[in-house]
């Protein structure tokens, strides 16, 4: 699996970060002073890269969270089925069938980028 373990002190907005076994990118971080007898904590509010799901980590900011390493790569669109384009991978060459989001309108030879991560993948705008 493509990731590494980072403290929580060490993440930022904007960045991912994997919760409850799936990637996120952080929405919303934030820390609470240590208190007498305890360490500072971090609260972080994220939503799913592949799933759209909104999920929260609360940790001490010392502790060790695991970050996937999501890869954006370019693609050219070969074909258009209904929902379904089917992609080339501009590097490798190789060819896979991903869903085209709502709004999003691709016609053979459209070059996209998209986001991929343990064989999941998805269109960025």
């Amino acid at each position: 699996m493509p990731r590494e373990q980072k403290q929580v002190r060490e993440l930022q907005e904007g960045s991912y970060v994997m919760m409850d076994s799936s990637p996120c990118k952080i929405n919303h971080y934030s820390t609470a002073k240590p208190g007498k007898h305890g360490s500072a904590k971090a609260r972080v509010e994220g939503k799913g890269v592949f799933d759209e799901k909104k999920r929260s980590l609360s940790q001490p900011v010392d502790a060790k969270v695991w970050v996937p390493i999501i890869q954006r790569k370019q693609g050219q669109v070969v074909s258009v089925s209904g929902d379904d384009a089917q992609v080339m991978d501009l590097d490798t060459y190789e060819t896979f069938t991903m869903r085209i989001p709502e709004g999003e309108d691709f016609t053979s030879d459209d070059n996209i980028e998209y986001l991929e991560y343990e064989g999941q993948r998805k269109v960025v705008g």
